[in-house]
């Protein structure tokens, strides 16, 4: 008995590791700022452990870099440019993309970006 539940979290940990290795990649990115501006470039997630990841988004002639992390069917990410930071909170869909909101830390507002896998 014991050795089968040894085996069952092995396989759960693997499964939870699998499912984070496969966020990562090239994704285009589209979105929309507080102003209701649309933007559009592309983001690369790189997986840096079991549970962590780096995630950086080409926007235009801007690059914007953070730290990411998935809990289940959510992918939250950190960024910092210049001087502002800000915090995303995307839902992991069944196709691979990743849909969610995101803000400016000290500013009103809120916009919304979508992930796509480019594969």
């Amino acid at each position: 008995m014991r050795t089968a539940l040894v085996a069952a979290a092995c396989v759960a940990a693997s499964v939870a590791t699998a499912a984070a290795q496969e966020l990562g990649g090239t994704y285009r990115a589209s979105g929309k700022s507080f102003e209701g501006q649309t933007y559009s470039g592309t983001a690369e997630i790189v997986i840096t452990s079991d549970n962590t990841c780096k995630i950086s988004w080409k926007i235009g002639r801007e690059t914007w870099r953070g730290i990411c992390m998935r809990s289940g069917s959510v992918f939250a990410a950190t960024y910092r440019f210049g001087n502002l930071s800000g915090l995303l909170i995307y839902d992991i869909k069944d196709d691979g993309s990743l849909e969610g909101t995101w803000t400016i830390a000290d500013k009103s507002g809120v916009g919304t970006e979508t992930l796509k896998p480019m594969r």
